[in-house]
């Protein structure tokens, strides 16, 4: 380590030590090898030019918010009850962007992410339980891409479901590849594959015709998102939206840039700049989540019972008797290629916040081939069990699926209590505290997500038995 990085090092407790009155900082800087690595302009500079310097952490975390997770609760969501559900969409999106504003915070004010914070507050007996618990919402995350990846490269390939979960493994060498050309460049191929993702959904919108007017009718929050059905459907949505792992990541990641941790006026700049980029990203996350939502009403109203699964959208797209005259097997294949493409953003920032709560909960410094290897093949090893004693289906995957969420959904509130409890204490933050409203927006969002998930546990679990 050169004596460069040791002094930005340093400087990035010091804001931290003003806000507390005391010193704390970690054994070592998180993510340390992309730590402070990305220059930004200085005061006197555009905004623009600004922008543009802190963009890239938002669009890591932005793939959490539209990952193959997400799509069948929107596109079901659409298929059942038409439009109604767009306001669900929108208030989880909301929350998202409160939660990550935080987050992002976080990290640049106390030069620590939520991992270490945790750690450093919990101490070490509690600090490891609370790790092994994010570790396990960390393979979960990793599961759900195994699957997305393994079932889309099904359908584009033929490739067998129990192949395709084993060829997963080497996406290791894609991110070791890409972490070695700089994380900047990182940043940018994840943008990409996101604008892959919402052109895709926007040109099979687009052929749809869907009747904008009642999609935006259906941003208005209405009694009838409280009948039963409604509800359950609602509860998928808005439980499949905020992942536990996006809060450790963004955290950290936001560090990459270079900015004087001494000066206020610079960290209250990477704040305001950090939350500019995570609202646009997340704003192009809700664009995704709702042309879901909005394909689903406007091809598949009235027939959404039986598209529960990838393959059945899949196979919904062509079929006329379906989706209508416009179906086609390019919709198909663009279907299985936005797949294909979020499952790999989702290896990328998976992979990352892996490393974080490795090393912030347990000071755990490991290589980076092999904690992806390790967390990669423990992945699949449930998958691979699974597929063999009930069969190569994709049935079969999406009880796994089901399985991984639970572990989702009980790590969320292990995410969420702390982070808003150290961003709304002054003692922590000094004067960058959440504001008063913003800590009450924030327990209450808090306490609804924490019931919200509990409930779909319950209902994971009845579906199970």
């Amino acid at each position: 380590m050169t004596v460069e990085t040791d002094e930005r090092r340093a400087k990035g407790s010091a804001v931290h030590s003003t806000a507390t009155g005391k010193r704390a900082t970690p054994p070592r800087a998180s993510l340390e090898e992309i730590n402070s690595t990305v220059k930004v302009p200085k005061d006197s500079a555009s905004f623009v030019k600004n922008l543009l310097a802190f963009s890239g952490p938002g669009a890591l975390v932005a793939v959490g918010y539209m990952d193959p997770g997400n799509w069948i609760t929107s596109i079901g969501g659409g298929a059942q009850y038409g439009y109604l559900l767009m306001s669900v969409v929108l208030v989880s999106s909301l929350i998202a962007m409160m939660l990550q504003y935080m987050s992002a915070k976080l990290g640049i004010v106390t030069g620590m992410d939520l991992a270490q914070m945790t750690r450093l507050r919990s101490g070490k007996k509690l600090g490891i339980v609370l790790w092994i618990c994010t570790e396990l919402a960390v393979m979960a995350t990793d599961v759900a891409e195994v699957i997305g990846a393994a079932i889309a490269l099904n359908l584009l390939f033929k490739i067998p479901l129990t192949v395709g979960v084993l060829l997963t493994v080497f996406d290791v060498l894609l991110l070791l590849g890409l972490m070695q050309i700089g994380f900047r460049k990182v940043e940018a191929i994840v943008v990409a594959l996101i604008g892959v993702i919402m052109v895709v959904f926007i040109y099979e919108v687009v052929v749809s015709r869907p009747d904008m007017g009642a999609a935006a009718l259906g941003l208005i929050p209405t009694a009838q998102v409280l009948h039963p059905g409604e509800l359950t459907m609602a509860l998928g949505i808005v439980g499949a939206t905020v992942m536990p792992h996006n809060l450790y990541l963004h955290s950290s990641i936001v560090q990459s840039r270079d900015y004087d941790r001494d000066d206020k006026t610079q960290v209250r700049s990477a704040v305001r700049f950090a939350t500019w980029d995570s609202n646009i990203q997340l704003s192009a996350a809700f664009v995704v989540n709702a042309l879901l939502l909005i394909l689903g009403a406007s091809m598949f109203y009235g027939h959404g019972e039986g598209l529960g699964t990838f393959s059945s959208l899949y196979n919904a797209l062509s079929d006329s008797s379906i989706a209508g005259p416009v179906a086609s097997g390019l919709l198909s294949t663009l279907f299985a290629v936005a797949l294909l493409a979020s499952g790999q953003n989702s290896t990328i920032t998976g992979t990352l916040t892996g490393q974080i709560v490795m090393e912030g909960f347990i000071n755990l410094h490991i290589p980076l081939w092999l904690r992806r290897i390790v967390t990669r093949v423990i992945s699949i090893i449930p998958v691979l069990i699974c597929a063999f004693v009930w069969g190569d289906t994709e049935g079969t995957l999406d009880q796994v699926l089901v399985y991984s969420q639970v572990f989702l959904c009980v790590a969320l509130p292990i995410s969420m209590i702390p982070l808003v409890y150290f961003t709304s204490s002054k003692k922590i933050m000094g004067e960058f505290a959440n504001p008063k409203w913003v800590a009450v927006l924030g327990w209450l969002a808090t306490a609804v997500l924490t019931v919200l998930n509990l409930q779909l546990v319950v209902q994971d679990v009845a579906m199970l038995f």
